[in-house]
């Protein structure tokens, strides 16, 4: 048996989250669920959870460290003799203590084949895109055709007064997953494009439309633009035919 470092190809100050991280690739490339039928992948699959058992749990490292036990976890021949002596009756042998678990290990091999074969159950990974929505169909809503990086199509509904950067999920529709895990997510990133005429302020839509001076003393009636489509508008004026110095060109008056 190797060195359980130069099997997770870390080095021995690994942190637990660097030794779980490297478990984790190696095991996604060479699990007997994705490889049937492949001894070498099953034996490198044997080897590199041996080595993540030891390295993974801090008792069996120091022991491991210290030269305690061995690459396989079993007992050196001077530690036996002692390790036998002091096992209480009923105790679990050496590498199997009751109690010990991992977080990691419950998860990825939850559930069990027929026959007593472990199954690891994962989830799918997640498919990120970034989608550029139009300043209107962001303000009203709409719907978007989107085609991933592996292929898939999907319709994607734009809700009215999406936020830029706000995110949307498509909850299954991502990788699929192994062993019978979930799929998973599509995480879709929305970016605005900018509009000719109008700015986004909150929930108010901004727009500047120059006027004539004429039109701005005596009053007008102008076509406004709106995300609806263009409307009326007549400017306010006092009863002296000057606009009051407060007033100004809006639609709360004149919608």
């Amino acid at each position: 048996m190797r060195d359980p470092y130069e099997v997770l190809g870390v080095p021995r100050t690994a942190t637990a989250a660097e030794i779980k991280s490297a478990f984790r690739k190696q095991a996604k490339q060479c699990h007997p669920d994705t490889h049937p039928g492949d001894a070498k992948k099953a034996a490198k699959f044997r080897e590199i959870s041996t080595a993540h058992e030891i390295l993974s749990d801090r008792a069996k490292r120091a022991q491991y460290d210290r030269g305690e036990i061995n690459a396989d976890g079993s007992q050196k021949a001077q530690q036996r003799a002692y390790s036998h002596a002091g096992q209480r009756a009923g105790g679990a042998p050496f590498g199997f203590e009751a109690g010990v678990n991992d977080d990691f290990l419950s998860e990825f091999f939850s559930g069990l084949r027929s026959g007593g074969r472990r199954q690891a159950r994962m989830k799918g990974e997640d498919v990120r895109y970034r989608l550029n929505v139009s300043f209107i169909d962001a303000a009203k809503g709409g719907k978007e055709r989107v085609t991933l990086s592996n292929g898939k199509t999907l319709d994607v509904n734009i809700p009215a007064g999406v936020q830029e950067g706000q995110q949307i999920r498509l909850k299954g529709q991502g990788e699929p997953g192994q062993g019978g895990g979930p799929a998973g997510d599509v995480l879709i990133e929305i970016s605005i494009l900018p509009h000719a005429l109008f700015v986004r302020e909150g929930d108010d839509i901004h727009l500047s439309l120059p006027i004539s001076l004429p039109e701005a003393v005596l009053g007008a009636k102008i076509a406004i633009p709106t995300i609806d489509g263009p409307v009326t508008m007549t400017g306010c004026r006092s009863a002296a035919g000057r606009r009051p110095p407060a007033c100004r060109w809006c639609l709360r008056c004149h919608g």
